[in-house]
């Protein structure tokens, strides 16, 4: 995938699960962690949303901020929102937590923004297909969702900063 024509403009990336108040703002909070690391925080803009909307308006979940605070991570101060059409438009990716979110946003995404459009473990070495929703279950989901979201965050990082030659 192209930067954008801009190189001024950052880099706009969505992750996305079902209800957003798990997966998806955990990715966020430790990709803006990471970016923030290397400095990027002007060049990548991060957001999250859920394909679903019976969570619109909570916070993350609880275990998932306990299990991201215990690793230094925050997700303080992020509300669930449904992923809408604009933001195929406004976001360059738009990342999947498993192959149900694809699908779905593959449905909701408009065919001129579809190559933006990924599963978010594509940039994981591990060779995982999703990183599951720990939802329902003890807290070895949330921690499992930290190892898959950390490994696929750190080869977005990667990914990114050759795109921006940073």
């Amino acid at each position: 995938m192209k930067p954008p024509a801009d190189p001024k403009r950052p880099i706009k990336v969505l992750f996305v699960c079902l209800g957003n108040i798990c997966r998806s703002p955990t990715a966020q909070g430790v990709f803006m962690h990471y970016v923030k690391e290397a400095g990027l925080e002007d060049r990548i803009v991060i957001d999250s949303a859920g394909t679903g909307n019976y969570q619109i308006g909570k916070p993350p979940d609880s275990r998932a901020c306990a299990a991201a605070a215990q690793r230094g991570y925050d997700l303080s101060g992020q509300i669930a929102r449904q992923v809408t059409r604009e933001d195929f438009a406004v976001f360059d990716y738009v990342l999947a937590m498993d192959e149900q979110n694809l699908r779905d946003l593959k449905r909701l995404c408009p065919a001129q923004h579809a190559r933006k459009v990924k599963l978010f473990t594509a940039f994981s070495s591990s060779g995982a297909r999703a990183v599951p929703d720990p939802y329902i279950g003890g807290p070895e989901g949330f921690e499992l969702v930290l190892d898959l979201v950390e490994e696929s965050a750190r080869g977005l990082l990667l990914h990114l900063r050759r795109q921006l030659n940073a």
